[in-house]
């Protein structure tokens, strides 16, 4: 058998951060105890009728802007018709023939390798319920709270080969929806959602194989291996002489696996007609203007202005822009530390790894930007030492304490004092005669100890180039 490629297409649901559903007044809030965000448009009862929120079409065409994609200027909504116990009305408000945008792209860039991902189409619709199962009895329960909250589909083109190329593709989309503020990106609460549909076929072949849809997987990590392991899957079967069935799989994280759910629908399944108590949608081309004229400085471009304006190397402003709020915090701290590459080895380093270590996102963190170029600041004017600095900053972090107070209160403040710095050296020298004839001798490495020695006597505050500079005067002459 001919060696075989994967030929994957990604669906993405995100949900829009309206205040309200997308055809009534109810609050989209989460955690909300069951069945309390209901109303009669969204429960679908008798004599209701749904009015499309005007925030949900805006908050579309800013992603089909930033997606390079055309803006329908008529677009129709529809309803895709099955039967689901979380679903009310027996319906779902959907868009089907005439989608709000058509035809755009994304780049993605893996193993340094840029690549641009086509977008078929970004429609709008709204969610279903959701159950929730008894974890005693075999009863399930439904909450319709999330009945008629905002989505926005995103359906990318079959044009995504590897795993690791399906998870880049979702972490720019997330990145791109989080600067243009419609969407918080939380998979594991379900306002991020991926499907991915994937066959195989010859390397270097046009056709498509069968297809698999995949399901039920709440973070990226899990999208790639479900990916992963259905490649292998599939691979298998094939080379076993048996065929793919079309079908829908759902990924079991625990097990590793992916398992049949049931057949793969197609679109005529689902009965789709023009639903007939909403008007099609018009877009002018004024409003498309006003629309792209407020869109936020995108993630592309940010890296390249970080590049170009502050110096950065690549992998730095790939870092610093992979969130809004990550780049902004860069910003502030730079603009009263004006020294770029020093505040992004601190943020990649120190921030990154104290915000891991707690689990705690940057809206969480303790430490301000201006805190954070307030200790920058100390290093630089010698109040305290590089070395200082990483233990005042991980006190930061615990307390929420600006650096000045800290320092004070610790007693920290660097020793500068060039004759304080020269007794503590001759002291230490008269104490090691054998040590200094050893260097003299060739064995200059000896030059740590001496270093090391006095630090330890002044308790790491003496200010290490004043150090070096007198020892290698009295060592040398």
């Amino acid at each position: 058998m001919s060696e075989l490629e994967a030929v994957i297409g990604l669906e993405i649901h995100a949900q829009l951060l309206t205040e309200s559903k997308i055809f009534c007044g109810c609050s989209t809030r989460f955690g909300a105890e069951p069945n309390t965000h209901t109303c009669p448009v969204c429960l679908g009862l008798p004599g209701s009728l749904p009015v499309l929120n005007k925030k949900v079409v805006e908050y579309t065409m800013r992603m089909a802007l930033a997606a390079h994609c055309s803006i329908a200027p008529r677009s129709l909504s529809a309803r895709k018709n099955y039967f689901y116990p979380d679903l009310p009305k027996g319906y779902q408000i959907s868009q089907f023939e005439l989608p709000l945008a058509e035809k755009g792209w994304i780049d993605i860039e893996v193993n340094s390798q840029t690549k641009r991902i086509g977008i078929t189409r970004i429609h709008i619709e709204e969610d279903a319920g959701k159950l929730i199962h008894d974890e005693v009895r075999p009863v399930s329960y439904v909450d319709f709270n999330r009945t008629g909250v905002p989505l926005m589909e995103i359906v990318g083109e079959p044009d995504l080969r590897t795993p690791e190329e399906a998870g880049e593709y979702l972490r720019r989309l997330r990145e791109i929806l989080h600067y243009l503020d419609i969407c918080d990106g939380n998979m594991e609460e379900g306002s991020f959602r991926c499907d991915a549909n994937i066959s195989l076929r010859p390397k270097g072949s046009s056709g498509f194989g069968t297809k698999t849809e995949l399901k039920n997987m709440n973070s990226f990590k899990h999208v790639e291996k479900a990916l992963e392991f259905e490649i292998r899957r599939q691979r298998a079967v094939l080379e076993d002489g048996g065929e793919v069935i079309q079908e829908t799989r759902l990924w079991d994280t625990a097990r590793g696996v992916t398992l049949s759910m049931r057949g793969k629908e197609e679109a005529h399944d689902y009965r789709y007609f023009p639903d007939p108590d909403l008007i099609p949608i018009e877009i002018s081309e004024e409003w498309i203007g006003s629309v792209r004229k407020n869109l936020p400085e995108l993630p592309e471009a940010k890296r390249q202005r970080f590049i170009s304006r502050y110096g950065l190397p690549e992998y730095d402003a790939q870092i610093l822009t992979a969130s809004k709020a990550l780049a902004n915090y860069f910003e502030e701290c730079v603009r009263i530390h004006p020294h770029p590459k020093t505040v992004s080895n601190w943020i990649m380093v120190e921030l990154v790894r104290e915000l891991k270590r707690e689990e705690r996102d940057l809206e969480q963190c303790p430490v301000s930007a201006e805190n954070l170029a307030a200790l920058l600041d100390l290093v630089q004017e010698g109040v305290i030492s590089g070395k200082m600095a990483k233990s005042v900053f991980e006190e930061m972090f615990k307390s929420g304490r600006s650096p000045k107070t800290i320092v004070q209160e610790k007693g920290l403040i660097q020793m500068t004092d060039m004759a304080q710095i020269q007794r503590v050296i001759e002291e230490v020298l008269q104490h090691n005669p054998d040590k200094i004839a050893a260097y003299r001798e060739g064995k200059t490495k000896l030059f740590g100890y001496f270093v090391g020695e006095v630090m330890k006597k002044t308790q790491g505050k003496a200010n290490p180039k004043i150090v070096n500079e007198i020892l290698k005067q009295k060592l040398d002459n």
